[in-house]
Order: C-alpha cells, then sequence, then structure tokens
C-alpha cells in the first residue's frame, strides 16, 4: 500500500471510530438523563387486589383469596356476562335493527355483571369487617388508590387546556 491510502485509511478510521463515539456518548447521555427515569415509572396500580399492599403480609393474603373466592363463584356471571355483550354486538350489526332484542341483551349483561360486582364487593365488606380499627384506615387508603373505589386522578393540564379552549369559542 502507498502512503496515500495508509492516509484514506487513517482519515476513514478516524471518522467512523468519531461516530462510534459520538453514538456511544449520545447513548449513555440519554441512558442517565431524566427523560429516561420519568418514562421507566410505573403506572399506578389501579387493580383492587393492590388495596391491601399496605396491610401485613398475612392480611394481604386473606384479601387475595378472598377476591379469588368472590371470582371463582362469580366466574358463570362473568361469562354470561361476556356472551350477553357478544349478543349486543351481534344485534348491533345486524342488517335489521331490533330494539327488544337489543335491550333485552342490555339488560342481561347488565344483571350478570352486577352478580359479579355484588360479590366481589360482599367480599371487600367481610374482609373489612375482619380488620381492626386501624388496618381498615390503612385498607381504605389502598381502596382509596385502587379498585372501583378510587379517587379520580387529579386534573392535569388537559382538563384546564380544555377550560381554556371552552372559555375562548364563547
Amino acid at each position: 500500500m502507498t502512503g496515500r491510502t495508509w492516509k484514506f485509511a487513517l482519515v476513514g478510521s478516524l471518522v467512523l471510530n468519531a461516530f462510534l463515539l459520538g453514538g456511544i456518548a449520545g447513548g449513555a447521555y440519554r441512558w442517565f438523563s431524566a427523560d429516561h427515569v420519568a418514562e421507566s415509572v410505573a403506572a399506578p396500580r389501579s387493580a383492587l387486589r393492590f388495596a391491601a399492599e399496605a396491610l401485613a403480609p398475612e392480611r394481604r393474603q386473606q384479601f387475595l383469596q378472598a377476591l379469588r373466592q368472590a371470582r371463582r363463584q362469580g366466574r358463570d356471571d362473568a361469562l354470561a356476562a361476556r356472551e350477553a355483550r357478544r349478543e349486543v354486538l351481534e344485534q348491533l350489526a345486524a342488517p335489521q335493527f331490533d330494539r327488544a332484542a337489543l335491550d333485552t341483551a342490555l339488560a342481561r349483561a347488565r344483571e350478570a355483571d352486577g352478580e359479579v360486582r355484588k360479590r366481589v364487593e360482599r367480599a371487600v365488606a367481610d374482609f373489612a369487617e375482619s380488620l381492626s380499627p386501624r388496618e381498615r384506615m390503612v385498607f381504605v387508603d389502598g381502596l382509596r388508590r385502587s379498585g372501583q373505589w378510587r379517587d379520580p386522578p387529579a386534573a392535569g393540564n388537559k382538563a384546564a387546556q380544555g377550560a381554556a379552549r371552552d372559555g375562548a369559542a364563547r
């Protein structure tokens, strides 16, 4: 190889290494930046089973067992509700709209869903009855964060933007 070829190879190698080091530095910056940490924050645990998370492990197990049992007992109602919702979709997609059949399917779905909910709520009430007053307060705090009784999320920017947009539209 001539001296000129070595120069081109050296310059090419330096350029390639500069891009490689830039990529590594950019990746490291991205990895350790605050944005990366914010993206990896876990979503809030809103399922009802997390309501007893702050209780003692044996109490938490009792609650999970009560929920499992209630859901197991309500499995037939859940399947009936699912089937009724499928029927609702079929009625809505039918070429001839039959309001009476649709209302019947909706009523069956609502009733079956209500039965499942009653079982779960009864299990929650039975569990709460077995707690001491202090444990019950901890459990209530958990219910405020998880399950169907949780508090709605605080109004964020979207609500403020919506209010501003509504005011501008008037």
